[in-house]
């Protein structure tokens, strides 16, 4: 698989991006309720976009 492909880019930064969108909607849905968890789940959300993104530029600049 290279990283040019599509598949590549679906798995390495689409998907985990999406979890990551959903941690930071359930974060925000906490912090409406008045929980604690509510910012930690945003927190964890960010730092998993992140991670996801730093994953994708070092795989398509190593790899290509």
């Amino acid at each position: 698989m290279r990283p040019t492909d599509f598949q590549f880019l679906y798995i390495v930064l689409i998907l985990p991006c999406l979890f990551g969108l959903t941690l930071i909607g359930e974060g925000l849905v906490g912090i409406y309720q008045e929980k604690y968890r509510g910012w930690v789940s945003i927190f964890f959300g960010f730092i998993f976009i992140g991670i996801a993104l730093l994953a994708y530029f070092y795989f398509s600049t190593y790899l290509a």
